[in-house]
């Protein structure tokens, strides 16, 4: 085997087996219809860690503000694909992508964000859930959502607001307060 191939193979065991990476990591303790989800919401955007993947698929490239937490780590960057806000829920088609970026200006992928507009399920109607998680409101921008920390393990849980594991670049970062009216 020549010395490349077993660079490769060792390199991919290490992804492989990375628990900040793996489908079970992020996952565990989670319900059949969470672990359904993200798995199939993997396998749709396995491609996007390549940012190039997600612009061809209709998610932009650029997103100017980083939204992040004072205490509780960041959401990241919001790269949202407008055709898929229609009012439905499937792994497959994220409304967003939540990416974060390096220094070295190259983009990892952490999760994505289901959205549904008022306008589809009403704000003073029974939540939608989703992946077996209850949709939470969002009274600012009007629509029901549902975070999914599918690529990067969160300390906080697979379906948490924040993930202190995400960071802004300097300059970036917009401080997000939930709005959720009485």
């Amino acid at each position: 085997m020549k010395k490349s191939s077993v660079l490769l193979v060792l390199f991919t065991a290490a992804c492989a087996t990375n628990p900040t990476n793996s489908l079970h990591s992020v996952t565990r303790g989670y319900s059949g219809a969470a672990v359904d989800g993200v798995t199939r919401l993997r396998a749709a955007t396995k491609s996007f860690n390549v940012i190039d993947n997600a612009v061809a698929a209709g998610y932009p490239r650029e997103v100017k503000d980083c939204i992040v937490h004072e205490h509780h780590g960041a959401m990241g960057y919001h790269h949202l694909n407008s055709k898929y806000v229609d009012g439905k829920l499937v792994p497959e088609h994220p409304q967003f992508l939540l990416y974060q970026r390096l220094a070295d200006g190259t983009y990892q992928l952490n999760g994505a964000e289901f959205i549904v507009p008022y306008r589809f399920w009403p704000r003073d109607s029974t939540a939608p859930v989703f992946m077996g998680q209850t949709l939470l409101r969002e009274d600012a921008f009007k629509y029901w959502y549902l975070h999914a920390w599918a690529w990067n393990a969160n300390p906080d849980g697979l379906f948490a607001d924040f993930n202190p594991n995400v960071s802004c670049l300097p300059g970036t970062a917009k401080i997000y307060t939930r709005t959720v009216l009485p």
